[in-house]
Parts: structure tokens; sequence; C-alpha cells
């Protein structure tokens, strides 16, 4: 049995859809012990998304970017937030979508982008699912300053850490995005050992 046969969909209502999708879905799960149960979830799909994480082996150093976020400012966060370069996908694949969003965000053209997992950020209530890649850059592959499109609300700073530093950010409370943690402890883990 799948999950898709332990699940009916009784009823989708919007109640948002303005910058991205809010739903409350209505629907019967078929619980381990056989029974059908009625529940109600509300789910937030802001489309799927990919992240990277740029890296010098020899100098031992990341590229990270630093810009305002709203959500996390209203949650108590006054800094402007850490993090890995990212984007949605908007109906591109992982792969073409990073290397855009990494150019935008941080001035740097990759080369070899290597895709490492998949994960899904917050799946109790939110439907994204993140690409997670890797990527060696020298300072030669920087075609612009970065900083990511004015026209979208983007003010962003580049950032070039040793990767020691970046994970002292983390234990310091500096760095509190959890795409970026976990890209940072995968780094260290198996590309600065």
């Amino acid at each position: 049995m799948t999950i898709s046969d332990r699940v009916r969909v009784k009823n989708v209502e919007i109640l948002s859809d303005d910058y991205y999708l809010l739903n409350k879905t209505t629907f019967e799960y078929r619980r381990a012990n056989g029974q059908w149960q009625t529940q109600s979830r509300e789910t937030y799909d802001r489309g799927n998304c990919a992240t990277v994480l740029p890296y010098n082996l020899a100098q031992r150093t990341v590229i990270l970017v630093r810009q305002f976020r709203y959500p996390v400012y209203v949650n108590g966060y006054d800094d402007l937030l850490i993090e890995a370069a990212a984007g949605v996908l908007d109906g591109e694949a992982p792969e073409v979508r990073i290397r855009a969003e990494a150019e935008e965000e941080t001035g740097y053209r990759l080369g070899e982008i290597r895709k490492i997992f998949e994960a899904f950020s917050s799946p109790g209530s939110v439907t994204e699912k993140l690409h997670f890649f890797v990527a060696e850059y020298e300072p030669s592959m920087r075609i612009s300053s970065g900083g990511g499109l004015a026209d979208e609300g983007e003010d962003i700073e580049v950032l070039e850490l040793p990767i020691d530093s970046a994970l002292a950010m983390i234990s310091d409370g500096r760095i509190v995005d959890a795409k970026t943690i976990m890209l940072l402890q995968y780094a260290a883990l198996h590309i600065f050992r």
C-alpha cells in the first residue's frame, strides 16, 4: 500500500494566492490501524528551490550572501540574514536555476556544480523541496559585483568567509538559516576535512 492509497482529498480551499499559494485542504487519512480519519491542513506552496555553496578548497573559503528577510525580522531577528545563494525554480531545472541565482546574487559564474541532496525545509506546512548544490569557485569566476535583482527587492551583500569563521558563526548565532547551516555542515564533513 502506498501513501496515495491512504489519502482521499475531499476539499481544497484557496485562502490566498497573492505572492504564493496558501491552501486549506480537508482530507481523509487511513491510519496504521486501518481506520479513516478526517483531517484539515493548511499548506503554503512557494515552489521548489535550489541553493548552492561555492567553496575554494585552497583558500578554505566559502561565498555567502547577507540580505534583509522580512519573515525573520517579524519573528524577532533584528539583523540581516546570512545565507547561501538560493532561488525558486520557476519551472526550470534545479541545475539551471541555481547557476542563474548564483550569478545574480554573488556575481560568480560557476563552473561544475554538484548536487549533494534534496530536503524538505518545513514539511508540516510548507510544500517546498530544496535542491542542494556545492561548487568550487576561483576569484577569476567573478564577473560582476552580484547583489541580486533590484526590481525583485533584492539588496544583497556578498561575503567571502573562511570556512572556520562561517562554522563559528553558526555556534554564535550569526548564521541561523537552516539551508546554510546544512550546506556548511556538509562542507565541514565532506569538503574541508
